[in-house]
C-alpha cells in the first residue's frame, strides 16, 4: 500500500520534510489498527481526523455554535502540527 502513497513535493525538491510529511503513513497505520504507532509517527493525525469529522457533521446537521468548536480543534491541530514538527527536527539541538 505504501507504494501508492503520494510523494511530498517539498521533500523531493528541497530535501527536507514539510509540516504534513508523515500524515499518509500515520493514516495508513490507523487503518491497520496501529494507533500508538500512528501517534508516534504523526501526533496531529487525531486532531485532524476530529476536525474533518466535525466539519462533515457541521455541514450535514448545521448545529449552532459548531463552528466555534471547529475553530478550536483547528487551532489545536495547527499547534500540534507545529510542535510535533519542532520536536521531530529540532530535538537534537535541545538535548
Amino acid at each position: 500500500m505504501e507504494n501508492f502513497m503520494l510523494p511530498c513535493p517539498i521533500k523531493y525538491f528541497f530535501g527536507m520534510e514539510c509540516l504534513g510529511c508523515g500524515f499518509q503513513r500515520a493514516l495508513f497505520l490507523l487503518f491497520q489498527g496501529e494507533f500508538a504507532q500512528a501517534f508516534y509517527l504523526y501526533p496531529a493525525v487525531y486532531p485532524i481526523i476530529m476536525l474533518g469529522g466535525l466539519a462533515v457533521f457541521h455541514k450535514i446537521f448545521r448545529l449552532p455554535n459548531t463552528h466555534k468548536i471547529i475553530w478550536i480543534i483547528g487551532l489545536f491541530s495547527v499547534a500540534s502540527i507545529i510542535i510535533s514538527y519542532g520536536f521531530k527536527h529540532f530535538s537534537t539541538f535541545i538535548c
